[in-house]
């Protein structure tokens, strides 16, 4: 996160002194709560032994030791908002992605059916965010990145339904379109979710049938979201179209700020929350 780069000398002595009391007590408090919160509190203690002991970033070990002591409350403490940090401009789209998929993930039921795997998941996501800033280990980011998506793949396919023992129904495909604050453009990680759609539908070979739901967050009027909700979906319409989807295979749909994937007080900005989601059946 955006770091002091200069302290006074009592200002420093003060900043140090509590940091050593989060990270003390992060490395024996005993977690309560949830299966969840139990075990993203361990993730959490060793996350901040690690930035104390090995790589005596003490800001940092002091930041997600109170993340740590949250969850050993029984907090629901969520992954770093992206926002939050000063990350490099070519890694924002792609960090920003695979948080809205662990944040879909989480909300899906993942904390309570897959515990100990939605918390390392949002372990290793913090860590890679960390250490992304940092931009100068690309060793440490590359492992805290593939830990991250091992989790993530391991706890989707954990959620995903068990086939029948009868011939299943086709499931439906979903996808995710994230937009920028206040914009109902595709941005470059929307146009590839975009193409990806067009792709899986022609290997298809039927003519499926595809919804459309915009969603804004909740900085702004009501009735401003909603018209940018579907203003979002229509964008996504429109290049389905362009892609040579016929118009008669989408229906469209917004909900404004009414259906967060976040849940955030009003006016707060979450990319998780400006979306489209896409389903395909």
């Amino acid at each position: 996160m955006f770091k002091l780069k200069v302290l006074g000398v009592l200002a420093a002595f003060g900043l140090l002194t509590a940091c050593a009391s989060d990270i003390e007590q992060v490395r024996t408090v005993e977690a309560t709560g949830s299966p969840f919160t139990r075990a993203l509190t361990e993730e959490y203690r060793q996350f901040t032994i690690f930035e104390a002991d090995e790589m005596y970033d003490w800001t940092d070990a002091s930041y997600f030791a109170r993340k740590g002591l949250a969850a050993a409350g029984g907090e629901v403490v969520l992954p770093e908002d992206t926002a939050a940090w000063d990350l490099p401009a070519d890694k924002v789209d792609e960090i920003t992605a695979a948080r809205a998929r662990l944040i879909a993930a989480l909300d899906g039921g993942g904390r309570d059916q897959a515990p100990e795997l939605a918390a390392r998941a949002q372990g290793r996501f913090d860590c890679w965010v960390e250490q992304q800033e940092e931009n100068h280990q690309p060793d440490h980011i590359a492992a805290c990145r593939d830990e991250f998506f091992k989790a993530l793949e391991e706890l989707e396919a954990a959620l995903a339904p068990k086939e029948a023992m009868a011939e299943p129904a086709m499931a439906p495909e979903t996808y995710l379109v994230l937009f920028d604050f206040d914009k109902s453009d595709l941005n470059d990680a929307g146009r590839a979710v975009v193409d990806q759609l067009l792709a899986d539908v022609a290997a298809g070979g039927a003519a499926p049938g595809i919804s459309l739901t915009g969603h804004a967050d909740r900085v702004g009027p009501e009735d401003y979201n909603m018209g940018l909700s579907l203003r979002r979906a229509d964008t996504v319409r429109q290049a389905l179209i362009d892609g040579g989807v016929t118009a008669d295979q989408i229906t469209v749909s917004g909900r404004g700020e009414s259906e967060n994937a976040v849940p955030t007080a009003d006016g707060v900005k979450e990319q998780a929350n400006r979306r489209v989601e896409i389903i395909v059946q």
